[in-house]
């Protein structure tokens, strides 16, 4: 009787297996199909993105009934936060890139031992952030070119935001750790649990809805903060309880000097790129500051809706990051590139989508955040100016990321001084007084300088120096 040859085992369908993903199980990215396996990481983090950028626009929706003054001074605000946003980037970069390499390595407890230190790392920035913005929230309104009015109405909502950052601080970090662990679907459901917080006690405490006190403007800080800070909790509780990839138990949180220090070091570069890149909107509005705070709130208006249109294009760009750190790990950084070049195709296509309907749709969606006639008309030229270039910005965050993943933090922080600082925002001048353009002059230049981001990215990582990158 001849051997019998056994059927091969069937081939899982892709929505089985992005229902087990969505369901909680982790994605190994250094094996399998390289679209498929990029997928399965792309699409919890789009969908973590998508909740972000639905955040992003919610404080403005209800914040835009209250006048002119409350939308500028929450833009003032998000601008200094931006410097928030910049810290908490940089630790989440080296966490995560440090993470990644140590799954892809097969060394959990070195991933949950670097988990642990990047917490120690922030519970401790986070503190400091705290202070400062509790101090001094007037006197940063007044830096950023804000009358009497905008000083008086938004210290309260500065005050909170700020004194709170650290909440913002510790869910980037700590969703920073299931993504490059691969357990992107917990980030996801963390980050929904903390917007779904925010979004129910927004108009709450905005508009003193039920038994809540009508705060104002300041309400919708307080919300933020309390969304946050509950979604850190649920983090913590995840990763103490050992659900995914990393297990966070009392040994991981005592101070390791080695890794301390090469944390410390990945997340003061890491910082300093994205301090480079956020903060120029800083330097944006102080521009626009000029025309009033109409443009202003326009500018305020437009940015949060290119924000919640672009921020699921970095789930795919996170998706990349965490692939190239994995195979890194696992010495095959072929596969590496080749799943960046795959994501920035993918991110192309999308976000050329998104910006056609910014550009056609601009005067709808200014509608739904206020009909103010001073206002409108800045925020519709932003949407149409900005949207111009999101096909090139495509290719410029998957590849910025990738430098990430890698653990070259140096030359995306390079990259973002040169485009941002010594192009962008001398030229958003340039075209908005010199050349007499207004605000649209400002608009077009952040066009410009996505488009230019994207050039540079592409022709270093070309060169390859990413692949030799220690961490």
């Amino acid at each position: 009787m001849s051997d019998a040859v056994a059927p091969p085992l069937p081939v899982r369908r892709w929505r089985d297996e992005l229902a087990d993903v969505l369901r909680g199980a982790s994605v190994d990215a250094t094996h399998g199909p390289i679209p498929r396996t990029l997928a399965l990481l792309a699409v919890p983090m789009v969908l973590e993105m998508a909740m972000e950028s639905l955040f992003a626009v919610v404080d403005i929706f209800f914040v835009a009934r209250l006048g002119a003054d409350a939308v500028a001074a929450v833009g003032s605000t998000e601008a200094v936060l931006s410097l928030v946003y910049a810290v908490a980037f940089g630790l989440a970069i080296g966490v995560s890139a440090t993470v990644a390499r140590r799954i892809g390595e097969r060394r959990p407890d070195a991933a949950a031992r670097a988990a642990g230190q990047g917490v120690v790392l922030g519970l401790a920035v986070s503190a400091v952030l705290a202070v400062v913005g509790v101090a001094f929230a007037p006197q940063i309104l007044a830096l950023l070119g804000n009358g009497e009015a905008v000083q008086r109405v938004g210290a309260g909502y500065t005050r909170a935001v700020l004194g709170g950052s650290g909440s913002v601080l510790l869910l980037f970090l700590l969703n920073a750790v299931f993504r490059g662990a691969g357990d992107a679907t917990v980030a996801m459901r963390v980050l929904w649990v903390a917007n779904g917080v925010n979004i129910a006690l927004d108009p709450c405490l905005i508009f003193g809805l039920g038994p809540f006190p009508e705060l104002g403007v300041t309400g919708a800080g307080v919300a933020t903060v309390i969304g946050r800070s509950t979604g850190v909790l649920l983090a913590l509780r995840v990763l103490a309880r050992g659900h995914g990839r990393v297990h966070l138990d009392a040994s991981a949180l005592r101070p390791d000097r080695a890794v301390l220090a090469s944390l410390a070091r990945l997340a003061s570069t890491g910082a300093l790129q994205t301090l480079i890149g956020t903060a120029s909107w800083i330097g944006l509005v102080r521009v626009l500051s000029g025309f009033g705070s109409a443009a202003v709130a326009g500018y305020t208006i437009g940015i949060r809706i290119v924000i919640f249109a672009i921020l699921p294009a970095w789930g795919v760009a996170s998706a990349a990051a965490t692939m190239l750190g994995q195979s890194l790990g696992a010495r095959d950084p072929a596969r590496a590139e080749r799943a960046v070049w795959l994501a920035c195709r993918a991110n192309a296509a999308f976000l050329t989508a998104v910006g056609l309907a910014l550009v056609l749709g601009a005067p709808w969606l200014v509608r739904l955040f206020g009909d103010d006639p001073a206002v409108a008309p800045f925020a519709e030229a932003c949407l149409r100016l900005v949207g111009l270039g999101f096909p090139a910005y495509a290719f410029g965050m998957v590849l910025t990321q990738a430098f990430n993943g890698a653990g070259d933090t140096w030359t995306p922080t390079w990259i973002n001084l040169a485009c941002f600082w010594f192009w962008e925002i001398p030229l958003a001048w340039a075209l908005a007084y010199p050349l007499g353009q207004g605000p649209r002059g400002a608009f077009l230049a952040i066009a410009i300088a996505f488009s230019t981001l994207a050039l540079v990215s592409a022709a270093l990582f070309r060169r390859g120096r990413w692949r030799t990158t220690r961490v």
